[in-house]
């Protein structure tokens, strides 16, 4: 049964894409000049944006969780944040690329860089849950969204030994406990339900009865989901693109998310896929294979 993704927020793999898909155009590159077309997103934007980007060379282009961050030649950082519905365009000439037509504003065009070389980056969000903001980049680290947010699951900081001692004594079910940017960086709705399924643990069981020898079948496989997913552009659901505008594919191997009622994918189970709500966000879990 396919549902309605309209909730869906871009988690660690789709953001990594589309800075990766930034890099040939902005890395590097000076901003030649900034648009911006309203005074707000989320939140409201910073004071004299379009006149502290412009000019501004990008000296590095990042990613914490699931904020890209544009560390500039001022000595401030770009954050941006997609939201549920945001979206990073690349248009114009992008060195070592097909060039793409530069098409006139759109009434969900927001902010707008035109980079040296000829390309133009342009973030489009509909619904306006996105963010951006200017912080100084010594300082990005205490920023109000990025100081409590735990260590990068493809980072050296996550590892078996880290996840057993953060999820001791917790009850909360595990797939809850996953979910916090708290314990761990850029993890989402889709991706945890994937990593559980893949290392055989119920989403329900309380995060702090899990074993050890458990959780370190567990590490592997959130690693493994989402070097999987940021190889296949990640995952698009509703909103979602790549900055080229091409959509990822790895929704296509799904083995639980989204997949209710469908046959598990594990050899010898003759069990279903069940859908069931967590705090109020779909999981979708085979509760044989599971435990």
């Amino acid at each position: 049964m396919r549902r309605n993704h309209a909730g869906v927020m871009p988690e660690l793999p789709e953001v990594e894409t589309v800075r990766r898909g930034l890099l040939p155009a902005m890395e590097g590159r000076r901003i030649e000049a900034a648009e911006v077309r309203r005074p707000d997103l989320r939140f409201p934007l910073p004071e004299r944006m379009a006149e502290r980007l412009a000019g501004a060379r990008v000296q590095g282009l990042g990613r914490r969780s699931k904020y890209i961050l544009a560390d500039l030649s001022t000595g401030e950082t770009l954050l941006i944040h997609l939201g549920m519905s945001g979206r990073i365009l690349v248009s114009g000439r992008v060195e070592g690329q097909f060039h793409r037509p530069v098409v006139p504003a759109g009434k969900h065009d927001h902010v707008i860089l035109t980079m040296e070389g000829g390309a133009r980056i342009t973030f489009n969000d509909a619904r306006r849950f996105g963010a951006m903001d200017l912080l100084a980049t010594d300082r990005a680290g205490v920023h109000r969204l990025l100081r409590d947010i735990g260590p990068e699951p493809l980072g050296n900081g996550f590892d078996e030994t880290y996840l057993v001692e953060r999820l001791r004594g917790r009850r909360m079910p595990v797939k809850a406990a996953l979910l916090d940017q708290r314990l761990v960086a850029g993890l989402g709705n889709i991706y945890v339900s994937e990593a559980l399924f893949r290392a055989g643990i119920d989403p329900r069981r309380a995060a702090g009865r899990i074993a050890a020898r458990r959780i370190a079948d567990l590490v592997p496989a959130i690693r493994e989901v989402l070097s999987e997913a940021i190889a296949a552009g990640g995952s698009s659901l509703r909103d979602y693109r790549q900055a080229d505008g091409e959509l990822g594919y790895f929704q296509h191997a799904f083995r639980v998310y989204d997949r209710e009622h469908a046959p598990c994918p594990s050899p010898g189970c003759d069990d279903k896929i069940r859908r069931i709500v967590q705090s109020g966000r779909s999981t979708f879990f085979c509760p044989t294979c599971q435990r």
